[in-house]
């Protein structure tokens, strides 16, 4: 992707309403809790790893599936914000499936799909994406049994303030309260990986703030 257009996305994905924290760790300053990466972060070298995972360079047609927004604050667990702190994000797509070639999922690939974002906090300690809301998929795509939630892998880094992965769950889906990478997580702290959309005033679409708190 061109500078002009990472730059411009950037800005689009941090506008209107990104300093509001609500609804997860920096409201009761809990450091975010971690939970695994899992297998299917995708192999280097990544051809395309920007803010908007819903259209590649050259292509004209967007990913498949509901486009969504997430955004959130990164900062100390006295609710300073942290600038600088590399966010990855990945996931599986429309269909349930990671591309990546340990999924043995026989779920479609999506080819418009990138799979993976990568940015820093800006000096508010913000950052954004644009992406899509990812299907739950059958667990023995790793050689078990049962179903993973709808869910996004956050991996967050700062060479002074810390790191955590984790992941980010959608508030009502019903897969939640039996997911096996949920279920290591303490009740009292699943609320904080849970988001609620909002109507994004700009663009009209679903917006997940994600705030994390390292510490």
């Amino acid at each position: 992707m061109n500078k002009h257009r990472r730059n411009f996305t950037r800005k689009l994905l941090l506008a209107a309403g990104s300093t509001a924290i609500s609804g997860n760790a920096l409201a009761k300053l809990l450091p975010t809790p971690n939970q695994t990466e899992g297998p299917f972060y995708p192999l280097e070298p990544h051809a395309e790893t920007d803010v908007d995972l819903t259209l590649l360079e050259g292509h004209t047609e967007r990913a498949a599936g509901e486009v969504i927004l997430v955004r959130g604050k990164v900062t100390d667990l006295n609710g300073n914000p942290i600038e600088g702190v590399e966010v990855d994000i990945w996931q599986a797509n429309h269909y349930g499936r990671y591309a990546h070639p340990k999924d043995r999922n026989t779920a479609p690939l999506d080819p418009n799909f990138q799979g993976i974002g990568i940015t820093t906090t800006d000096a508010n300690g913000e950052y954004g994406f644009r992406t899509i809301k990812p299907a739950p998929y059958p667990l023995d795509a790793m050689s078990s049994v049962g179903y993973r939630a709808r869910h996004i892998h956050f991996r967050v880094f700062h060479e002074n303030a810390g790191k955590v992965s984790t992941q980010m769950y959608f508030v009502g889906d019903p897969l939640i309260a039996e997911d096996v990478v949920m279920r290591g997580t303490p009740v009292e702290q699943r609320e904080l990986l849970i988001t609620t959309p909002v109507a994004d005033a700009d663009s009209g679409l679903p917006l997940h703030r994600f705030n994390l708190a390292l510490g």
